[in-house]
C-alpha cells in the first residue's frame, strides 16, 4: 500500500511539474486603456513569463547599472537559437530595440512587450530573417524613481520613471564616455548582440504638430558612402510609405525650441554621446523614434508599436543588402586616407517637407507681458517647409596608421578593450618616430553638462618627433573595424573625443613654476645668451600691449621658451604614427 502511495504521489508531483503556468499576457499599459506604464518590476516579470511560456524568447541579465539591478536583454528568435555567434553564421540581421532610456518617454516600453507578445502568439508574422533582441528598460534606476509630475509638457502616462539615472546622469550623452555602469554594460551588450539596425525610443518636446511621429535617423552624410546613401533614399523612404500605408504620418524630428517649424529647422546632429552617434561608429543604421508629447499616450505607443513592425519588414525585405553594404563599409573605410571628425550644416542643400503642423503666433503673455509662443489646433495647415538635411565637413584628418597610448592612461585604455578595440603592448622600451599634438588653445563650458565641464574648439600644434616609449605602450593599429570609433575618441578635436569630456585635463594644468626673484636673473641671462629669442621677445612686447603691461607674462613666455619648462604641459599623451 506505501508503495502504491509513493507512486501516485511521484506521478502527480511528475505531472504537475510537467504543466507550465497559464498566464495572462495582458499588459498593464492595456489593462489600464491606455492610460498607464508598466513599472520595471511589471516589465521583467512580463518578458520573465514569456520566455517561459513561449521557446523562441529569451531572457538574460547581462551586467551591472548604477541603480544595482541589472541589465536585461530579450531575444526573439523562431529558430531558438540564442548564441550571437551562432546566428551572425546563420546570415541573419539583428534588431536591437532599446527602451527607457528616458523613463518618463516610456511609449517604446509597452509598444515593444505588445509586440513581442504578438510575434510569438502569431498575430503578427515573425519575421524570418531578422533577429529581434530588447533591452527592455535601459535606465533602471530612473524606472525606479517614479512620479507623476517631472514630465511637464507630456500627456501620460499617469505614472512614469525620472530621466535621469540613480546618479542623476542622462544616459544619452553618456555611450562615449562611459561614466555610468548603465553605459559600460550597453557596449558590452552592442559588441555581443553586434545589430545590423538599432532603434531607441522616444517621446519629443518642442513645437506643436499634427504628427504623433517622427523619426531621428543617424545623418546620413556623417555615415557616409554607400550606406549613408542607402539610409537615406532607400530605409528612410521606404519606412515612411509603410507608414502612411497604415494612415500613420511620420515626418523628421522637429528640431526648434520656442519657435515655429514652417520658418525652417535642421537635421538634428547624432554626435557619438547619442545612442545612434555611438552605434553607427561601428556602421549600425541608426534611429531614435520620438513621439509627440502632446498626443495621448494610447496614441504613441500605438504608432511606435506601428513604426517597430514596419521597421522589421524594411529590414527583412532589403536584409541582404544592409548586410553587404555594412560589410563594405568596414572595408572602404580602413582603405581610407582621411576621415571627417566634425561636421556643418551644408546651407546649399535642403529638403522641401509637406508639413502638417498648427498655426502658432505670438501673443502676450499674462505673465511676464513679454511675447510667447501660442498654437491654435484648431488651425490646421499643410505647407512646405525647408528642412535642412544635408551637412558637411568643417575638420578632416588624415588616417594613422596607428595611434601609441602610455599604459598609464588606464581608464582610456579600458574604454577600448571595452569597445573591442584590438591592442598590443610594447615588448620592450622602443624609439618611435610619431607625429605629436602640442594643444595649442580650447574653450570650456562655463556651466556643468552631465559631470563634465566640456572642452571645445580645440586647436592643435602638429610635430614629428622620435619619443622613447617604455616596455607595455599600447600600439593601437586602425586598420581595424573600430576605426570610426578610435578616430572619433582619440583626435582631439573631434566633438566628442576623449579630450574633450576632460579625460587628459592633467596634462593642462602645469605642474612646475618659477619663483620671478629667481627666475628674473635667469631669464636675463637666457636673453643675453640668445638673440633670436631676445629679438621675439621684443617683437612681442611692441605688437601686443597686454602682454607689454604685465610683467609676470613675460617673465612666464620666456619660461616656456627655455628648457626649464615642462614638456607634459599642453602635450597630448596619444601620438601618431603615420
Amino acid at each position: 500500500m506505501r508503495l502504491v502511495l509513493i507512486s501516485l504521489i511521484l506521478c502527480v508531483s511528475c505531472t504537475n511539474s510537467n504543466k507550465k503556468p497559464d498566464y495572462n499576457f495582458e499588459t498593464h499599459f492595456e489593462n489600464s486603456k491606455g492610460l498607464e506604464t508598466a513599472t520595471y518590476q511589471q516589465t521583467i516579470q512580463f518578458y520573465t513569463a514569456l520566455a517561459e511560456i513561449y521557446s523562441e524568447i529569451s531572457i538574460q541579465a547581462i551586467g551591472e547599472t548604477d541603480s544595482g539591478e541589472p541589465l536585461h536583454i530579450v531575444t526573439l528568435n523562431p529558430n531558438r537559437i540564442f548564441d550571437f555567434s551562432e546566428i551572425r553564421k546563420n546570415d541573419k540581421r539583428i534588431l536591437l530595440i532599446n527602451n527607457g532610456i528616458h523613463p518618463g518617454e516610456s511609449d517604446g516600453i509597452d509598444a515593444t512587450m505588445m509586440l513581442f507578445r504578438d510575434i510569438v502568439q502569431g498575430k503578427i508574422k515573425a519575421p524570418k530573417e531578422t533577429i529581434l533582441v530588447t533591452i527592455p528598460i535601459y535606465n533602471v534606476g530612473g524606472s525606479l524613481n517614479r512620479n507623476s509630475s517631472t514630465r511637464t509638457n507630456q500627456n501620460g502616462p499617469k505614472d512614469y520613471g525620472f530621466r535621469g539615472n540613480a546618479r542623476n546622469y542622462d544616459l544619452n550623452r553618456d555611450f562615449i564616455k562611459c561614466d555610468t555602469k548603465n553605459a559600460r554594460t550597453f557596449a558590452q551588450i552592442f559588441h555581443l548582440v553586434k545589430p545590423d539596425v538599432f532603434i531607441d525610443n522616444h517621446v519629443s518636446n518642442g513645437a506643436d504638430y499634427q504628427y504623433t511621429l517622427t523619426h531621428l535617423f543617424t545623418q546620413h552624410n556623417k555615415l557616409g558612402g554607400n550606406l549613408g546613401n542607402y539610409l537615406h533614399n532607400d530605409m528612410m523612404p521606404k519606412l515612411e510609405q509603410k507608414l502612411a500605408s497604415k494612415n500613420w504620418d511620420i515626418t523628421p524630428y522637429v528640431n526648434v525650441f520656442n519657435e515655429v517649424p514652417e520658418k525652417g529647422f535642421s537635421q538634428f546632429m547624432d554626435s557619438p554621446r547619442y545612442s545612434t552617434g555611438y552605434t553607427t561608429l561601428f556602421n549600425t543604421l541608426g534611429m531614435m523614434v520620438e513621439t509627440h508629447m502632446l498626443k495621448p499616450y494610447k496614441q504613441r505607443v500605438e504608432g511606435t508599436y506601428e513604426l517597430m513592425k514596419s521597421m522589421i519588414e524594411v529590414t527583412e525585405e532589403t536584409g541582404s543588402k544592409i548586410s553587404e553594404l555594412r560589410k563594405s563599409t568596414f572595408t572602404e573605410l580602413q582603405e581610407s586616407k582621411t576621415y571627417k571628425i566634425s561636421w556643418e550644416i551644408d546651407t546649399t542643400k535642403a529638403t522641401i517637407l509637406n508639413f502638417k503642423g498648427f498655426e502658432g503666433d505670438l501673443i502676450t503673455s499674462n505673465i511676464s507681458g513679454a511675447k510667447r509662443l501660442k498654437y491654435d489646433r484648431n488651425k490646421p495647415f499643410t505647407k512646405a517647409v525647408r528642412y535642412q538635411n544635408y551637412f558637411k565637413p568643417s575638420i578632416e584628418v588624415k588616417i594613422p596608421k596607428a595611434y601609441i597610448i602610455p599604459q598609464s592612461w588606464h581608464h582610456v585604455i579600458d574604454l577600448l578593450k571595452l569597445n573591442q578595440v584590438e591592442l598590443s603592448q610594447l615588448k620592450k622600451d622602443s624609439i618611435i618616430k610619431v607625429e605629436s599634438y602640442k594643444i595649442s588653445s580650447y574653450d570650456t563650458r562655463k556651466a556643468p553638462y552631465e559631470g563634465h565641464y566640456q572642452h571645445y574648439n580645440t586647436k592643435l600644434i602638429k610635430t614629428e618627433k622620435e619619443i622613447n616609449f617604455t616596455k607595455g605602450t599600447y600600439i593601437v593599429y586602425t586598420k581595424q573595424e573600430a576605426l570610426r570609433y578610435l578616430l572619433e575618441t582619440l583626435e582631439p578635436e573631434a566633438p566628442d573625443s576623449f579630450f574633450n569630456w576632460n579625460f587628459f585635463d592633467t596634462v593642462l594644468q602645469q605642474k612646475e613654476g618659477f619663483s620671478p626673484y629667481v627666475w628674473e636673473d635667469k631669464a636675463l641671462e637666457l636673453l643675453n645668451n640668445n638673440p633670436k629669442l631676445k629679438e621675439a621677445f621684443e617683437h612681442r612686447k611692441k605688437d601686443l600691449t597686454e602682454f607689454n603691461n604685465n610683467w609676470y607674462t613675460q617673465l612666464d613666455w620666456i619660461h616656456k621658451q627655455s628648457e626649464f619648462y615642462e614638456e607634459a604641459h599642453m602635450q597630448y599623451p596619444v601620438y601618431r604614427i603615420n
